[in-house]
């Protein structure tokens, strides 16, 4: 399991050292030059090469690049060119709202997934299980955005249960209100996520129910629930937690898109803002941040289901 640990590692920096590059490149190669975000209209000539000075474009592409990986490795993702605030910090301000979003999201999902997918595998010759089924691909096929729509129109404008976005100034320091706020954002992302979840979960339970092993258990006397939790859950967890480390990460980007929905001031709107302004530090600062947090997710679900598959650990023995 170590060496399995370190090459893991070794691979998440090597995917993290490309993005870096894949960033750099792109931004790059977008027109314009990024000292505009610090100019006005009619610039002199002094004024733009103070200000490609100021930003470092004015150096070789190498140059930047070398100074680019080398404030990464520190984690100094620069200051922005707009509100001269560091982007590191604004960006931990900003996660305070879309983490827990896309936890309390990704949570939702779960809660509707993992029961509905199971009873709809088990069930699936009642008209029930092929209904919880329908209802999935239906889930799957409707934008994340629409959905929320739907929800602020229902619960918002008709019935004025919930408020239809925005976010307390004072932030999680008003608990209730900014809660209150979260509910709708969290419940589309996880009505979405978790009908895509769901068909995975109904996959790999419909696998366990015809596998030898939940026979045999069953033929030994357990009961049918027994059997399923004792035997299938555990075997039908392994292929649906690497799902769950895609689906974790799905839910960080959608939570990222549906903060512009509902008004919310994370990392969605702190990108859109920074593209518009053409605040470079800012847009990169998102991008890799998010790029960081989708392989740690991936990192993190490839070690838990080796954790729970001992066949996996014996594999890697065998190798090494």
């Amino acid at each position: 399991m170590s060496a399995y640990l370190i090459r893991r590692t070794l691979i998440l920096f090597a995917s993290l050292f490309l993005a870096a590059v894949v960033l750099f490149v792109l931004l790059r190669l977008l027109p314009g030059d990024p000292a505009n975000a610090l100019l006005g209209v009619g610039a002199t000539d002094q004024q733009i090469a103070a200000a490609r000075a100021q930003v470092g474009s004015d150096q070789p592409l190498y140059l930047q690049f070398t100074s680019f990986i080398a404030n990464l490795s520190r984690l100094d993702l620069g200051t922005s060119f707009v509100s001269r605030a560091l982007v590191l910090d604004e960006i931990g301000n900003r996660m305070s709202v879309t983490l827990p979003l896309t936890f309390l999201g990704f949570l939702v999902a779960l809660l509707l997934a993992i029961p509905l997918g199971v009873l709809s595998a088990v069930r699936s010759d009642k008209w029930y299980g092929s209904a919880i089924s329908v209802v999935s691909q239906l889930g799957i096929a409707i934008p994340v955005f629409w959905v929320g729509i739907l929800l602020v129109t229902l619960f918002s404008i008709n019935l004025r249960w919930l408020p239809s976005g925005g976010f307390p100034l004072r932030g999680w320091g008003n608990f209730g209100e900014a809660a209150t706020g979260m509910i709708l954002p969290a419940l589309t992302i996880g009505l979405v996520m978790g009908a895509s979840l769901l068909r995975y979960v109904r996959a790999a339970t419909l696998d366990v129910l015809d596998s030898d092993y939940l026979r045999t258990a069953r033929a030994l006397g357990s009961s049918f629930p027994e059997a399923l939790l004792r035997h299938g859950l555990r075997n039908g967890a392994v292929p649906v937690i690497s799902i769950l480390g895609i689906e974790l990460a799905s839910t960080f980007l959608g939570a990222v898109v549906i903060e512009r929905v509902f008004s919310l001031p994370g990392l969605g709107s702190m990108l859109l803002l920074a593209i518009q302004q053409r605040d470079y530090p800012n847009v990169q600062g998102v991008l890799f941040i998010s790029t960081l947090l989708v392989l740690l997710i991936g990192f993190a679900a490839d070690i838990a289901q080796r954790l729970i598959d001992p066949r996996l650990r014996n594999k890697l023995r065998v190798e090494a």
